[in-house]
């Protein structure tokens, strides 16, 4: 199969004959309940369609962690997985990435030890969960793959949901460079540098960059996703560099961050800056100013894809692709209410 054949977009997925059986249960247990039942205040345990039946046949229990539960995407993603548990009859137990390797590790090697229908992983950094990820898939425990790559081999992952990361990275950061003229200095504040979407994220700032003969990057410094850290830095630029036209950040977390030390300096209104996720804050910020631009991450529809995958894998469907695109679209004026609504819902 060529990788063309094994890659798709997941709307592709859901739709395909290969699938219908187990996401079509899910979708009639669904609409028995009513899809957006995050508008009412009645939050069903468990899904059933009219003649009682689970979602999946029967109940399910399922593994989670990503890169650390301080980061607003990754807050979004476990509210999304765990509410969607609850409508299909899938039992969640989450472990907190911590944002450190050190403390997934951990986490994942007490998973392993454990009995899962299914597990879903955002590593906070490739080949630094190999080990216990190797030793589920060994018992036929099917690993979904979010966001990021769990290791730069072949280890048996059952699907990979990930968006397009250096599309995402560098259509923010040519919104920024067009907004200053093309020319002008700027600055990365990039990921945790083992995280391959950072790596991604910062490769489409680098194409960007070759298109733009007068930019001049000043910096281009890890944050680990830690907006301390970033407020710190960015603090450090302001007196280093007094010519500053634009930042770029590989999350929006980082980005409202140093927005906050900008303005303390008083000096908003002389760098543009945008970042990646559209997390509800930054749609505001898009919306009032303080952000030029975000693009959609969509950590709910990652996380919930990841549920609905992994329980089809653990119910017998097979020929799930290997890689699904998970892609989501930039901020404008005329989709950011729209976004928000989805978002609130826990949909996209």
């Amino acid at each position: 199969m060529t990788s063309e054949e094994n890659s798709v977009r997941f709307s592709e997925l859901t739709n395909s004959s290969v699938s219908r059986r187990g996401f079509l249960r899910g979708a009639a247990a669904m609409a028995g309940l009513g899809v957006l039942a995050a508008c009412s205040s009645a939050e069903p345990e468990a899904a059933a369609g009219a003649d009682g039946a689970l979602a999946f046949g029967r109940p399910l229990k399922a593994a989670f962690t990503n890169a650390g539960l301080g980061a607003t995407w990754c807050a979004q993603g476990k509210e999304a997985a765990e509410k969607w548990g609850k409508w299909l009859g899938i039992e969640v137990t989450w472990f907190d990435g911590g944002l450190s390797i050190d403390t997934q590790r951990k986490g994942v090697e007490d998973m392993a030890a454990r009995e899962w229908d299914f597990v879903a992983i955002q590593a906070f950094g490739i080949d630094t969960l190999v080990d216990p990820v190797s030793r589920m898939i060994e018992k036929g425990i099917p690993v979904i793959q979010m966001d990021t790559t769990i290791s730069k081999d072949d280890i048996g992952i059952t699907t990979f949901l990930e968006p397009d990361n250096i599309f995402m990275g560098e259509v923010v950061s040519e919104t920024l460079f067009k907004e200053i003229g093309g020319s002008g200095n700027v600055i990365m504040t990039q990921g945790a540098l083992g995280h391959t979407g950072a790596q991604k994220r910062a490769q489409g700032f680098k194409q960007a960059v070759a298109k733009y003969p007068n930019i001049t990057v000043l910096a281009e410094d890890s944050g680990d996703w830690d907006v301390n850290k970033v407020a710190s830095l960015w603090e450090d630029y302001l007196v280093k560099y007094p010519d500053i036209k634009a930042g770029y950040f590989h999350n929006d977390d980082m980005a409202l961050a140093a927005a906050k030390v900008i303005q303390n300096a008083g000096r908003q209104g002389e760098i543009v800056l945008g970042g990646i996720d559209a997390m509800p804050e930054a749609i505001r910020a898009v919306s009032e100013g303080t952000l030029l631009t975000s693009v959609r991450n969509p950590s709910s529809r990652i996380h919930w894809g990841a549920l609905l995958i992994g329980a089809m894998a653990a119910t017998g469907v097979t020929n799930i692709p290997k890689y699904i695109l998970m892609d989501g679209p930039v901020i404008t004026s005329t989709n950011a209410d729209g976004l928000l609504f989805m978002e609130e819902q826990l949909l996209l």
